[in-house]
């Protein structure tokens, strides 16, 4: 597939199709990610890699969690602003409308939605679920290593046909995930990945995001005006 391709048809999958994908695929996957640029080569990713029944128990866990007592759960590091601002809460706002309403979930219907929200906790039924970690000691540029390496993942599977979903729902619920796998006392879970094949009968997966034309976003200076 070429890169553009790949970066064209990327999108956020949520609903797949229960074909499994196998080993050497996701290590490939994996091996062609790593190639990603960081300060100093400290490569400063680690993946947790889930799949059958290891990864049910963990999602069931965190469901129960999230279900009982999500208020008692917090990432480790702040995504989004503590107050929202334009033009991205308008951005937000159209992308949540917009699947909601690809699924026929009304806006005031809260049960319905967090039904949705707790999909996530499925890895959206993908049959491989990834988790990825960062050592707590680094600092803001690791943070733009790690945000490559995991672009790097999801372009890698869509050359192998296969589609993703970036999850940072999971880093709410670090404390449980630490009851399952080995993360370091030093690791920040940063966000899950789902993998798979996409569900092309799935509604929500017909959801496609706009995304701001060129000129909105980067200026361009020390240019002839009259070079093509």
């Amino acid at each position: 597939m070429h890169i553009d391709a790949a970066i064209r048809s990327r999108k956020s999958v949520r609903s797949f199709m229960p074909w499994s994908v196998p080993k050497p695929v996701i290590e490939h996957i994996l091996k062609v990610a790593s190639r990603a640029p960081s300060g100093n080569n400290v490569q400063p990713w680690h993946v947790h890699v889930l799949t059958g029944q290891a990864k049910q128990r963990l999602c069931d866990d965190i469901i129960a969690s999230a279900t009982q007592d999500a208020g008692q759960h917090a990432a480790e590091y702040e995504y989004y602003p503590t107050a929202w601002f334009e033009p991205y809460q308008q951005r937000r706002r159209e992308v949540g409308f917009s699947l909601y309403e690809k699924l026929g979930i009304k806006r005031d219907d809260t049960t319905a939605r967090d039904q949705q929200m707790l999909r996530n906790y499925q890895f959206f039924d993908a049959p491989v679920g990834l988790l990825i970690s960062l050592d707590r000691r680094l600092n803001t540029g690791s943070y733009m290593d790690l945000g490559m390496f995991i672009q790097n993942i999801l372009l890698a599977a869509r050359g192998q046909g296969l589609h993703t979903c970036a999850q940072a729902a999971f880093a709410w619920y670090h404390q449980v995930i630490r009851e399952h796998l080995p993360l370091a006392d030093n690791d920040i879970l940063v966000c899950g990945i789902a993998l798979g094949h996409e569900d092309r009968d799935a509604p929500e997966n017909s959801l496609e995001t706009p995304r701001e034309p060129v000129e909105r976003f980067a200026s361009f200076h020390g240019f002839s005006s009259d070079e093509p």
